[in-house]
């Protein structure tokens, strides 16, 4: 069994700034309402079968979570559902908060 593809919050940083990567929020709505990643689209049970269709299986994609644990299964599952490019990123949304800017609920 491969290990699960991982990325320090320091190398997301640089896939957020080139605008190339999707970031995918899987943490609970009222996280994701209250702080999150600059454009990250946040994913539930409710609509992960509707991310499935509706996104190409080639774009890099970054998995969070809150600390870098519950992202490693998300990026197994993205994995097994043919996308190919995809990372957990370590240390999760609590490491990004300490070192970088996001975007609040009230769009700061």
């Amino acid at each position: 069994m491969n290990p699960i593809p991982e990325l320090s919050i320091n190398e997301a940083k640089e896939r957020l700034d080139a605008g190339e990567t999707l970031f995918v929020d899987i943490r609970d709505a009222d996280s994701y309402q209250e702080a999150h990643i600059p454009g990250a689209i946040h994913v539930t049970n409710d609509n992960v079968f509707d991310f499935l269709d509706s996104t190409d299986k080639a774009s890099p994609i970054v998995v969070y979570c809150y600390k870098g644990n519950s992202s490693l299964g998300g990026t197994a599952f993205f994995l097994e559902q043919g996308f190919q490019d995809v990372q957990s990123m370590s240390g999760g949304f609590d490491m990004w908060r300490l070192n970088y800017e996001y975007d609040s609920g009230n769009g700061a």
